[in-house]
């Protein structure tokens, strides 16, 4: 009869309050008999018919109603938990702002009895708590907290929290894009990672990503809670570095090193320069995604220097976990290897971060939209080396025009280490990177044109590329040079099945298959670019002396320029070689070798010099005077009065009078002394000065010649001796007669050229007039 009268219609207030008195008594009697069946039926008559009923007042006595029973149950409330829960939270969608606080306020005292009985349904109270916490209404909103934090002391307390149901849904709501409901998100995250009984950091693949999209908030107590939190997680991987699954998060900080929010650029590089450092070759395979992220980094300005920093590191840090072990692990085995290569699985669940793009560890690359790809376990991982994916991308930023000149210096750096330490595996990637890199020949920076060459000459030096079929692909470039390349000792001493434990670099040069490609491909660079050829031809190829061999460049040089057809070129590129010979520190050694030519080699050098040479006929007079050849040089300069004297001619005559006053010619000025033994130096020299008008560089040989001693005042005790210079020249072997026909022959072709060029001009000024 009670139970009736209670249950009757409350449809006012009055009635409402009478409720309020008795309900706690009736089902604490209910308790006292041990009445299960009518306790149920309480709860099943406060939710149905009151907490879900359509008329607002029958719903708050419901909801005070359940709030009251789980007070009267007390600790046999967790019997009944479901039954008291569920209706209390469909209520917290009510439309009425004070139903849902009331709810709130139900739940509080429901949760607050029950205490650790209440975690079973935690997910449940998770998802209507977060619903709350984004609720415009501040009352339902202090509410909300005040449950929170009641709920966050239950789990604290609690060693029976099911963190793994618990994470999917943590996964699905951490990307809330309101401000309050990840306000609330970021809160138990940090809760959880406080608690020591609970290990967050097995999970965190499963959030790192929406942490990452957090930490982009507009609101700045946001942004700072959520740097907490990684901060927290940081500290915990670097405690324990050998739990962590450092594979199944590479991609998703490789998408936010990409980043446009500059605290989440910074804090994904950080979170990359640890990972890299503590995981070592475990990162190796996600080295292209890396790359891409980091790469464009190294050129930022003084306004992003701290990102700058960092991923100058990690770029470091990468480089060194390439090692010569790389290169020579078997293929065979590789693809035999069980994951070898991550697999993929769904590591992040929001589209918007699938979309922003990363590189998998197994290399295939896409810029624009590539989905994320995990390991399960890096323990299992075979690391290997994913070569192919990371010259993709270098080649990549390489062509890309708009990266600045550090980004490029870097990718520079990362071809010459990868030269050095997997040269085999490099060489099956020559074909493809040899045009980009003569083209970055034309980069405006000294520094990118330093690196540039030094890669290209490690591929033209190293035994590597010695190997059957890494030779030229080109068959224009592939016919092999008729001149024998000097090479060194050391080459010829390296085994050809391999260089096991060997690093080449430039210091110890060797000549290999691409070397005389690269020497073909470099004029045909000057000679298509003139203005290269102007400005940074001389740099170019006094820098290759440096790092390669001297002797091979101006050889190959000059055997290719000895087939060269357009002749003006030819001819400007002789005068270019001839000014580094003669002028350049870098060639000193190399001059002294052409200056007594005591070896064959060097005899060999000089005719192969001299044919080209003869394309200018005023650099062949030059070489012949650095080689002491003074008669031979008479000889030509006797021809020049049947070639045409041009204002450009006379020039070049001039600047030869200005390098003969240099110190390079000191000896030749001091053979001036020996009269009788060097006749043809005399003659040559007033040859010379016969050739130019009245300038300054006529006064200036003609005060010089005037100096020459007479000849009778020099003579000595010893005068009747043979001359050494005879003696030099007819040790030589060299057949004079048969170069000065070849210099004959090659001023033959330039002239009918001239000719050649004058007539179509003529043409095209008859055109003009027409």
């Amino acid at each position: 009869c009670r139970l009736v009268l209670c249950f009757g219609p409350l449809t006012t207030k009055r009635t409402l309050n009478y409720w309020s008195v008795s309900r706690e008594g009736l089902v604490r009697e209910f308790v006292a008999q041990n009445n299960t069946s009518q306790i149920k039926h309480v709860i099943q008559i406060l939710s149905q018919e009151f907490a879900l009923s359509q008329h607002p007042h029958s719903r708050k006595g419901g909801l005070i109603g359940l709030a009251a029973c789980s007070i009267a149950l007390g600790k046999d409330s967790g019997l009944y938990l479901k039954e008291l829960i569920e209706p209390v939270l469909t209520c917290f969608n009510d439309a009425d702002s004070r139903l849902r606080y009331y709810a709130c306020e139900a739940l509080y005292n429901i949760v607050k009895v029950a205490r650790g009985s209440v975690l079973p349904h935690f997910n449940v109270l998770f998802d209507g708590l977060s619903k709350l916490a984004a609720d415009p209404d501040p009352n339902v909103k202090s509410g909300s907290e005040l449950l929170d934090r009641l709920l966050k002391d239950i789990v604290t307390e609690s060693n029976q929290f099911d963190l793994v149901g618990f994470i999917p849904l943590l996964r699905e709501r951490i990307y809330s894009n309101n401000q309050y409901a990840r306000q609330f998100i970021i809160s138990w995250i940090l809760v959880l990672e406080s608690v020591p009984d609970i290990n967050l950091l097995d999970y965190l693949p499963e959030i790192l990503d929406g942490l990452f999209q957090i930490l982009g908030d507009n609101s700045k107590e946001i942004r700072k809670m959520c740097e907490v939190a990684l901060g927290e997680f940081l500290k915990e991987i670097k405690k324990n570095p050998s739990s962590v699954k450092f594979a199944e998060m590479a991609n998703i900080l490789v998408i936010h090193c990409q980043a446009a929010d500059d605290l989440i650029q910074l804090t994904a590089m950080c979170w990359m320069r640890e990972f890299i450092q503590l995981a070592g070759r475990v990162m190796l395979p996600y080295s292209s995604g890396i790359l891409t992220a980091v790469l464009p980094c190294l050129s930022y300005d003084d306004r992003k220097k701290s990102i700058l920093e960092v991923a100058n590191v990690c770029n470091q840090s990468l480089m060194k976990l390439v090692i010569p072990e790389d290169d020579e692990m078997d293929e065979a085995k590789q693809s035999m290897t069980l994951l070898a290569e991550p697999t993929p699985e769904e590591s992040v669940s929001n589209p918007e971060a699938a979309s922003s793009g990363s590189l998998d560890a197994s290399g295939d690359s896409n810029f624009s939209n590539s989905s994320v790809f995990t390991v399960t376990s890096s323990e299992r991982i075979q690391v290997t080396l994913n070569l192919d994916g990371i010259v993709q991308v270098l080649d990549c930023h390489l062509h890309d025009t708009s990266i600045g000149m550090m980004t490029r210096i870097a990718v520079l750096k990362w071809l010459y280490h990868l030269y050095i330490k997997t040269p085999r595996k490099m060489f099956r990637h020559t074909d493809s990177l040899f045009p980009i890199l003569l083209r970055t020949l034309s980069d405006e920076s000294d520094e990118v044109i330093l690196k540039d060459l030094e890669v290209l000459a490690e591929i033209a030096s190293s035994p590597a590329g010695q190997t059957e079929g890494h030779g030229p692909s080109d068959g224009s470039d592939a016919r092999p040079s008729p001149v024998e390349l000097h090479v060194p000792a050391r080459a010829s001493q390296l085994s050809s099945s391999g260089t096991k434990g060997l690093e080449c670099s430039p210091s110890t040069p060797t000549m290999n298959s691409y070397f005389y490609k690269f020497m073909i491909n470099l004029l045909k660079r000057f000679s298509s670019e003139r203005k290269l050829l102007e400005t940074r031809g001389a740099f170019i190829i006094r820098q290759l002396c440096l790092l390669l061999n001297a002797e091979n460049i101006f050889h190959s040089m000059a055997d290719i320029l000895l087939r060269e057809e357009d002749l003006k070129f030819a001819s400007t590129m002789v005068h270019t070689l001839n000014t580094i010979l003669l002028t350049s520190s870098e060639l000193f050694q190399l001059r002294n070798q052409l200056k007594d030519l005591k070896t064959p080699e060097s005899r060999n050098l000089f005719c192969c010099l001299y044919r080209s040479w003869c394309h200018n006929p005023v650099t062949t007079v030059s070489l012949c005077f650095l080689t002491q050849n003074y008669k031979h040089a008479y000889d030509l300069i006797q021809k020049f009065g049947d070639l045409e004297v041009t204002v450009d001619f006379l020039t070049e005559v001039d600047k030869l009078v200005q390098l003969i006053e240099c110190p390079i010619f000191t000896y030749l000025r001091l053979q001036l002394l020996d009269v009788k033994n060097n006749p043809y130096l005399i003659k040559a020299l007033y040859g010379l000065l016969m050739l130019l008008p009245q300038s300054s560089a006529f006064q200036l040989l003609s005060h010089r010649l005037q100096c020459v001693p007479n000849p009778e005042l020099m003579q000595t005790t010893d005068s009747t001796k043979p001359s050494t210079g005879f003696k030099r020249a007819s040790a030589s072997n060299i057949d004079y007669t048969e170069l000065l026909q070849h210099f004959e022959k090659v001023q033959n072709k330039h002239l009918e050229a001239r000719h050649q060029r004058a007539g179509r001009a003529e043409q095209l000024d008859r055109r003009v007039v027409l």
